[in-house]
């Protein structure tokens, strides 16, 4: 038998032998747990604190107006 308590028997006491025993695990999955939630959460707060909308990301490169200017100066010899 292990010595490591099984989650459904007692899952308080198994979460404390797992923050114990590892903590990597056991914190990277409380992190990881709170990222959904936060997904419902977080919009509604940012848009009452004056968040608005983010101008859209340009698809193409601007073209310049006018003649292309020519650089001067680095030309080979």
């Amino acid at each position: 038998m292990s010595s490591s308590p099984r989650f459904w028997a007692g899952p308080l006491r198994y979460l404390r032998w797992a923050s114990h025993e590892k903590p990597a695990i056991f914190y990277s999955i409380c992190l990881g747990s709170l990222g959904p939630p936060m997904m419902v959460i977080v919009p509604p707060i940012r848009h009452r604190l004056g968040d608005g909308p983010r101008e859209p990301i340009p698809l193409t490169y601007p073209v310049p107006l006018g003649p292309r200017k020519i650089p001067e100066g680095y030309d080979d010899p």
